[in-house]
């Protein structure tokens, strides 16, 4: 059995800059380029999307009142080991999560999500190492 192999498998480089573009219209534009979904010879079992590079992730818009109002829940392991955090506080610490873990909430769950999970570089500020790579900015509209 013959497995199809895209014709175009080139996978290019793409660098979004997220100052003051809300977090969900940024995320969803983010998972459809690591998806592939641009291309028009798109598969949904063959991960052949972008590699996606985002910048300036402290600075990504929350509307409303999702600073103070949306909590991020993990679990630590440990009985009454669970901890919660707000927007406002996540942003603070740690930025370049927040964006992550919107994009990975709508990539296909399971092992191929997580493949397609390793292709999305975030960085708090403007510098990052992947200019050998050549990657083309990407407005978002």
């Amino acid at each position: 059995m013959k497995t199809y192999i895209p014709k175009n498998d080139e996978q290019n480089w793409v660098v979004v800059d997220a100052t003051n573009v809300p977090l969900g219209r940024l995320a969803t534009l983010i998972a459809s380029r690591i998806r592939g979904k641009h291309r028009p010879d798109f598969t949904p079992n063959i991960i052949q999307g972008d590699f996606v590079v985002v910048l300036n992730a402290e600075k990504v818009a929350l509307t409303g009142n999702k600073l103070d109002g949306k909590v991020y829940t993990r679990y630590t392991g440990y009985q009454g080991g669970l901890k919660t955090e707000t927007a406002r506080q996540a942003l603070a610490k740690h930025p370049e999560r927040v964006i992550e873990h919107a994009v990975f909430g709508m990539l296909p769950k399971g092992r191929q999500g997580r493949a397609m999970h390793s292709r999305l570089k975030v960085y708090a500020g403007e510098a990052h190492p992947h200019a050998a790579q050549k990657p083309q900015t990407l407005e978002v509209k």
